[in-house]
């Protein structure tokens, strides 16, 4: 009985791609040019949809400098220079013009942020993958240096963006750069070291600086009081003035939230990062795990620091968690308590126990606390032990936590968000106003 004939070997040796691969193969070959197809249509769709518009502001630019365009060289794809357009003029909408450097494929929607030439030669060898694509309108980078959330260098984001981004990532960028333009506008304020809001001076800084800072005064064994302030701290500390008082003491207090990131624009000033605790703490814990400092953990639910401890460590093996309690205690216990954190021989004390009391407790057992540096941290340990989920991070980026915590505990959140940042404003709108009537200082 004769063999059957064993299929034909392909190229280079290689077997006949099955059903399967041949049906996936149009797709594996459509899906790279995916972005480029969403950048080309959209943007032809808005020179449809605004060309009344855009004619109207060519024609204002010419009448006010006698051109339509200003023109800035770049460097682009494969580091070929182009010329990006925007619209003369001191009238907004100048960058409308710039779709159409994104129809003409010189840049994307959303990718690495267009170089001037000057830069090129400042470059380190590490950063020139960035050529390989397009530059885009939206960097990952600048837009979160917006919200205030650009911890990591710019040459860090846009490598893993560029090694990890989808299609779908693609767009998902695209439409967060309007959205982020839109909350935190375009304007550079001047940053000045210290924020003055409602009487609490906050430490406008960098999350590395802080970092610096709080390894430092571990170091050296300096007995420090650190605390976050958002919208909802201060509005409490604006009504009460033992938590005030507390709050002004503390060696620093850092800026936590988009609010007070509004709070700065309507008082012109730039905040340089959002330093809020629950992005603070892993990158605490990794620090700590190289420096060698240990952590205790005080608060939540039972069970619940103890979980956010196993966490950190499984992310930073080196960690040393000192020992950890949950909140719930009454005076009779606080001896023990403090007796056992002093014995666990911790650097760092975090203390989640919620907005104020963890401060008020903070102060008033602070010469009895051994702990180099203290800190409150709210519902922290609530995000790190999973029993709340954090908000994604395309919902960060566009400073919109906060609609996500009111859709996790709305009974809880909803009068902190909706009646209380409200208040915060109109209260730093009083603050403005003073501030104006009163004139410069001397």
């Amino acid at each position: 009985m004769s063999q059957p004939t064993p299929p034909i070997p392909g190229p280079l040796g290689q077997r006949p791609a099955s059903s399967k691969s041949r049906l996936l193969m149009p797709w594996l070959l459509i899906k790279p040019r995916l972005p480029r197809a969403f950048d080309l249509l959209s943007s032809l769709f808005l020179l449809y949809l605004l060309w009344p518009l855009l004619l109207l502001r060519g024609f204002l630019a010419y009448l006010q400098t006698r051109k339509v365009f200003a023109r800035q060289t770049q460097v682009g794809r494969y580091q070929q220079e182009f010329e990006r357009l925007t619209f003369a003029g001191r009238l907004p909408g100048k960058g409308l013009a710039a779709l159409l450097n994104v129809v003409q494929g010189e840049l994307a929607w959303a990718g690495p942020r267009a170089l001037s030439p000057e830069e090129l030669p400042q470059l380190s060898s590490q950063a020139f993958f960035r050529f390989n694509v397009r530059p885009g309108l939206v960097s990952r980078h600048v837009l979160r240096k917006k919200i205030g959330l650009a911890y990591d260098d710019e040459l860090s984001t846009d490598h893993r963006y560029y090694y990890s981004a989808s299609a779908k990532d693609h767009v998902g960028l695209s439409l967060r750069g309007v959205i982020g333009s839109l909350l935190s506008g375009k304007q550079e304020m001047q940053a000045h070291p210290i924020l003055h809001f409602l009487g609490i001076d906050i430490v406008n800084t960098t999350m590395a600086e802080a970092l610096d800072w709080f390894e430092q005064r571990v170091q050296a064994k300096q007995k420090s009081l650190l605390f976050f302030a958002n919208p909802a701290c201060l509005n409490i500390a604006y009504e009460e003035s033992d938590y005030r008082q507390v709050l002004q003491a503390a060696e620093r207090v850092l800026p936590d939230g988009i609010g007070i990131k509004i709070g700065c624009r309507m008082l012109n000033e730039g905040m340089l990062d959002n330093i809020n605790g629950t992005d603070f703490f892993p990158r605490l814990c990794e620090r700590a795990a190289n420096a060698g400092m240990s952590l205790y953990l005080l608060g939540g639910l039972p069970g619940v620091a103890e979980l956010a401890a196993q966490a950190m460590q499984k992310r930073y093996p080196k960690l040393i968690i000192a020992g950890t309690h949950d909140g719930y205690f009454d005076e009779v216990m606080e001896s023990d308590i403090i007796n056992g954190i002093n014995l666990s021989g911790a650097d760092i004390l975090l203390v989640g126990m919620g907005v104020p009391r963890q401060e008020l407790w903070l102060a008033r057992h602070h010469g009895q606390l051994q702990p180099s540096v203290c800190m409150g941290v709210g519902g922290l340990f609530d995000f790190y032990s999973g029993r709340i989920p954090r908000a994604p991070v395309w919902i960060r980026e566009i400073g919109m936590e906060w609609t996500w915590r009111i859709a996790q505990e709305p009974g809880r959140m909803w009068r902190r968000y909706i009646v209380g940042n409200p208040l915060f404003l109109y209260r730093v709108w009083l603050q403005r106003q003073q501030a104006s009537r009163s004139g410069p200082k001397t």
